[in-house]
């Protein structure tokens, strides 16, 4: 069988399994502890009843996601630069980006509030510092990681440093940038979920799916409390999806794990 196939018919199979699963831990609870694992079934028919609810929820979360991923890519990649011209700027300022990313959104999230609000800026700006960590890092690792031959043969045609940074460690980064922008794509909906959570808005139905799953926890609607993860999941993957077509598009010509998998 062709390994495209392959790659359909796989996750196929083991979704079914996955469900399967389900609908076998569901039966086998005990009658009065069913309702903390909703069926398929039931979280499919609570995504249909609360259909306008979770389309407007899910179009809140995804431009505070997209706003904070956004801004993360375009703040990484410039910090990434300015970190890989000397080891004395990484070694000063990795401690700080450190901290940022191990503290925790709950802790964030009210200072957030008090900078600027409650709602689509707070949750914006968490999403930012949830998705930076990895951009940066991963950009600057290509950055510093160029081979060495390539920058030695520039120096000996007396490439300039903005000429070396342009045309040869900017274009070696890009799989590593890549990698961290797969990363980044995969936990922003996830934390802007968790930002909306704790310094979202309704406002205006400016509540996203962090505010509706408050809403769906607080009332008991377990299906539908299922239904807004599944919304999220979704949310995830056609992030994830546009950046694995973005790298395709940008690396399938030359860099070799490309070239590889299209063979």
């Amino acid at each position: 069988m062709k390994p495209r196939a392959m790659k359909i018919i796989l996750p196929l199979a083991a979704g079914a399994v996955v469900i399967a699963v389900w609908y076998a831990i569901h039966y086998f609870l005990h009658e009065e502890m069913r309702f903390l694992l909703p069926t398929p079934g039931a979280v499919l028919a609570a995504l249909r009843d609360n259909a306008p609810a979770l389309t407007r929820a899910a179009i809140n979360t995804s431009e505070g996601a997209l706003l904070g991923f956004g801004l993360a890519i375009v703040v990484s990649f410039a910090l990434a630069i300015v970190l890989s011209l000397s080891p004395t700027i990484r070694t000063s300022l990795y401690p700080y980006l450190m901290a940022l990313q191990m503290t925790p959104l709950p802790v964030l999230a009210p200072i957030c509030v008090i900078w600027v609000g409650a709602g689509l800026k707070s949750v914006s700006l968490l999403t930012f510092v949830i998705a930076f960590f990895p951009l940066v890092v991963n950009t600057t690792q290509g950055l510093i990681s160029t081979d060495r031959n390539l920058v030695e043969l520039f120096g000996l045609y007396r490439a300039s440093r903005l000429q070396q940074l342009l045309l040869l460690r900017v274009p070696a980064a890009l799989p590593y940038f890549f990698t961290g922008l797969r990363i980044a794509a995969t936990i922003a909906p996830i934390g802007a979920v968790v930002a909306d959570m704790n310094a979202g808005s309704s406002a205006g139905d400016g509540g996203g799916l962090g505010f509706q799953a408050v809403i769906y926890s607080s009332q008991a609607k377990y299906p539908a409390l299922f239904a807004t993860a599944a919304v999220t999941c979704v949310l995830g993957f056609i992030l994830n999806a546009a950046v694995i077509a973005l790298a395709w598009f940008a690396l399938h010509h030359w860099h070799d794990s490309y070239e590889r998998s299209d063979r």
